[in-house]
């Protein structure tokens, strides 16, 4: 007790001494003491936003107009970045749909592989693709029949965030089975992580996930064999099953669609169109989908759950300008890279495929928080968001490096000739491959051949080797003499970008023991 009123009289001592000495000081024009300096706004003062002007601290209403467009246009900026996630998947379900309508037994999928046709963020010409949009709100609990044999498969809920892998990848192992996909509103026994659980449904066993939107996307690769894509065409239309779970014992037949060689639209707009396209995501989907503070940012430009998007004229002019720096400033994250950990190799500018190595984008596993840059690099340039794509999976999944400047750290420009070595035994059991993309549509760069790329398993005997096992690789408008299949074309008076891929990655890709040499430009 006598402690506790020491301390107390230590305290009021000191409270006292410190206002005594404020009173020693001369008083603030206006005030009876000395008022901090940080804590007064000045009468005028110049900013971005131009010169501002106060009364005492309050704005003037010219300089309240001029920041509240100011506020908006950062906030369209804002969402533009961070909605990027939900408008690429829409985009995906859009460009399947018919008549405006999705339907979870219809897949597309590219019985002859993924050419330079359509566009669609970074797709590879190496696999046969499967693309299904589900359907939760209109279908319940929907079951997803994966044969034995197929490649890396997930399922994205409606922001492109993970809900489960199949095949190799996934809890199947490679071996197939089904899985069962909860809607958001399910509310019975099951309560399975993210990823997903083993589960008896009925008396069958299913693998059971749960996702938080009504709207889903399931892609699935599977690969080749003796170079072609038929096995696998095969296996997915005879395998694969997609249906309600209430129609169990007699679900609907499969449709499905080759999307090879055709111009589909799977990407988000990069104008006041991108703002329409969340609009609709929002509107659709449960008010949980999205935290408290994401939904707040949408609701800021307008768009908001239950409520018609409908900005006035100054507003849509304000949302035109956001989405143009939006878009800019998404490609500067993509090209010009400020953060050192998302370079592969130290003195190199290949990057590493998913930029913070973490599939949920937390920096130091959330101690650093979300790594809001990383995420709208990925999804400015990629689709597919799996853990599968950041850890250590000898043997399975698959691994990328991409590259987007020359060894000088230049932008690759295609009218300029490039060498790319790869040094001899690639590590990937099923293949390594590199393909060329368009820096404008980040799909497959369109040339006078219909797949820009090299593929490890498909062009090993067409290509010439060094003395050293190693493959040097060429980029540019015209083959060098002698080398035509070493060649990948470009097109004069436009930029690219190369993707590297190896599936199944063994130890010395993880260990960096082999590493591929820069993009060098040709003098």
């Amino acid at each position: 007790m006598k402690a506790l009123s020491l301390l107390l009289a230590v305290t009021i001592f000191q409270f006292i001494a410190l206002s005594q000495n404020a009173l020693a000081e001369d008083p603030t024009p206006g005030y009876n003491t000395k008022i901090p300096e940080g804590l007064l706004t000045p009468d005028k003062y110049p900013t971005r936003v131009g010169d501002i002007e106060f009364f005492d601290g309050i704005p003037t209403a010219a300089t309240a107009e001029a920041l509240y467009n100011h506020l908006d246009y950062i906030r369209g900026v804002q969402t533009f970045l961070n909605g990027m996630p939900a408008a690429s998947l829409e985009a995906i379900r859009r460009s399947q749909a018919v008549n405006g309508k999705t339907q979870s037994n219809r897949a597309v999928i590219m019985d002859d592989l993924m050419d330079s046709n359509p566009l669609f963020l970074t797709g590879n010409t190496d696999t046969v693709y499967l693309s299904i949009i589900l359907d939760l709100e209109e279908a319940g609990p929907t079951v997803i029949e994966v044969p034995a044999g197929t490649g890396p498969g997930t399922v994205n809920d409606a922001f492109f965030r993970f809900v489960v892998d199949t095949g190799p990848p996934g809890p199947d192992a490679g071996k197939g089975g089904r899985y069962l996909i909860l809607p958001p509103d399910y509310d019975g026994d099951l309560d399975p992580p993210v990823g997903g659980m083993e589960a008896e449904v009925d008396g069958e066993t299913y693998f059971v996930a749960k996702s938080s939107s009504w709207v889903n996307w399931y892609i699935a690769r599977g690969f080749l064999k003796d170079g072609k894509p038929d096995f696998s065409s095969k296996l997915f239309r005879d395998g694969i099953k997609v249906y309600p779970l209430s129609q169990k014992d007699n679900p609907p037949e499969m449709v499905f669609e080759n999307g090879s060689r055709q111009p589909i639209n799977t990407i988000h707009s990069t104008d006041f169109n991108f703002f329409k396209e969340l609009n609709t995501v929002i509107q659709r989907e449960p008010v949980e989908f999205l935290d408290p503070e994401l939904r707040g940012l949408f609701a800021s430009v307008g768009i908001e759950k239950d409520k018609p998007f409908a900005p006035d004229l100054r507003m849509k002019n304000i949302l035109i300008k956001a989405a143009e720096v939006g878009n800019a400033t998404a490609r500067t994250l993509l090209w010009y890279e400020r953060n050192p950990g998302d370079f592969l190799y130290d003195g190199s500018y290949w990057k590493i495929g998913f930029p913070g190595g973490n599939y949920q984008f937390l920096r130091e596993d959330g101690r650093g928080g979300r790594d809001l840059d990383g995420r709208t690099e990925f999804f400015y340039f990629a689709t597919v968001n799996t853990p599968a794509m950041t850890k250590k999976l000898v043997g399975k999944g698959s691994q990328y490096a991409w590259g987007a400047l020359d060894a000088n750290g230049d932008y690759l420009d295609g009218s300029k000739t490039y060498k790319l070595n790869l040094p001899k035994d690639p590590p990937a059991k099923k293949f390594t491959s590199i393909v060329l993309y368009d820096p404008q549509t980040r799909s497959q760069l369109q040339t006078d051949q219909p797949f820009p790329s090299y593929n490890s398993e498909k062009h090993k005997d067409k290509v010439k080797y060094n003395e050293d096992g190693s493959l040097d690789l060429y980029f540019g408008p015209e083959a060098p003499e002698g080398m035509e299949n070493n060649w990948i074309q470009t097109v004069p008076g436009k930029g690219f970008f190369a993707i590297l891929r190896l599936y199944s990655p063994t130890e010395a890709w993880f260990e960096k023991t082999w590493r591929p040499g820069d993009i060098e430009l040709v003098e």
